[in-house]
């Protein structure tokens, strides 16, 4: 009889570790899915939706659009698209403290230089920036995430009709699968 506890025993735990391993590499192995929205600009007055993919443990890519719908805001941006690669450094999968560099297509309002007593006159103006950024991404268990982020960079065509220096800020809320 004691034989035969000893050997149940030896199997459960290697069915165990077994089904333990296999559980490791479908978490590592496995690219998750991510919907966002920028809530901070969507009380400003601009829709940002966002996707984004992970490649591994420690980075992802994605795209983020933005489009604004107030009068004001829409007076000086038309829209962006965005696409970004982030690198983490948390201890959770594809979270906690990142570095993002990204692309920037944008269309803004240039303001053209005309002499006094003239209607102003002003031109939506399509460039491309590059630029880097730096936040940090929370996760839950269900899969809900938060993530606060912060980036900076330069039109690189149009520089010399108005605006050199873009931005991209959010607080963002998403859904990871």
């Amino acid at each position: 009889m004691k034989k035969y506890t000893l050997f149940v025993i030896s199997c459960l735990f290697i069915f165990q570790s077994f089904s333990q391993d296999k559980l490791e590499d479908d978490l590592t192995k496995r690219n998750f899915n991510e919907v966002k929205l920028n809530a901070l600009l969507l009380v400003a007055g601009s829709f940002e939706v966002g996707y984004e993919r992970t490649i591994n443990e420690e980075s992802s890519f994605g795209l983020s659009v933005l489009v604004p719908f107030d009068s004001e805001i829409k007076a000086n941006i038309e829209y962006y698209i965005s696409p970004y690669y982030r690198f983490y450094f948390g201890k959770k999968y594809a979270a906690g403290f990142f570095l993002e560099g990204f692309g920037m297509l944008n269309s803004t309002n240039r303001n053209n230089d005309l002499p006094l007593f003239t209607t102003p006159q002003s031109e939506f103006v399509t460039d491309f920036a590059l630029g880097i950024g730096v936040g940090g991404k929370w996760l839950t268990r269900k899969g809900w995430t938060g993530e606060l982020n912060l980036g900076i960079g330069r039109n690189l065509f149009n520089s010399d009709k108005g605006d050199e220096i873009v931005a991209k800020i959010g607080i963002t809320l998403g859904y990871r699968f």
